[in-house]
């Protein structure tokens, strides 16, 4: 099995196959709009846009698990991003991170990343470093910004 494998669903509802982004590198990330780390969507995005063309992308999964912090629909939560952050990467509907609901691809990635393995998930924003060729790399806590571990990214782009 591998990240590849998986298939989840956009804001919209519409069926995405994480094939897709096969030779890219992923940064997976479950994020919340009302959450004191809300604001790293603001150097999320600009990373985004500076490395997109390099073979970045972010995957963006809303996640209501944490005090009720991604209130609202897909589609509202869509639109606060968009225009609060102005975030142009692919954002996704609302998941469970830990848990009996949880996603399949959540249990995927923290039983499969050697930082942390088979732990919970804290808190909103945790996000996944995924390589080129679908390896999980690094697991970064929430209090840890893009621009701490940026280095790490660039250096698999190249």
């Amino acid at each position: 099995m591998s990240i590849y494998d998986f298939e989840v669903l956009d804001y919209k509802g519409n069926n995405v196959k994480l094939e897709k982004y096969k030779g890219k590198v992923l940064l997976i990330v479950n994020t919340a709009t009302k959450c004191g780390f809300t604001k790293q969507y603001e150097g999320l995005e600009k990373f985004y846009l500076e490395h997109k063309e390099e073979g970045f992308e972010i995957l963006d999964f809303p996640c209501d698990q944490f005090l009720h912090q991604a209130p609202g629909t897909n589609e509202e939560i869509h639109d606060f991003c968009v225009l609060r952050f102005a975030i142009a990467f692919p954002q996704f509907s609302k998941i469970k991170v830990n848990g009996k609901e949880e996603n399949p691809l959540y249990t995927y990635l923290k039983n499969n990343c050697e930082i942390n393995k088979g732990k919970r998930i804290k808190w909103n924003f945790t996000k996944f470093l995924i390589s080129k060729e679908g390896n999980i790399v690094s697991r970064f806590e929430p209090n840890e910004t893009i621009d701490e571990f940026k280095d790490k990214i660039i250096g698999l782009l190249s």
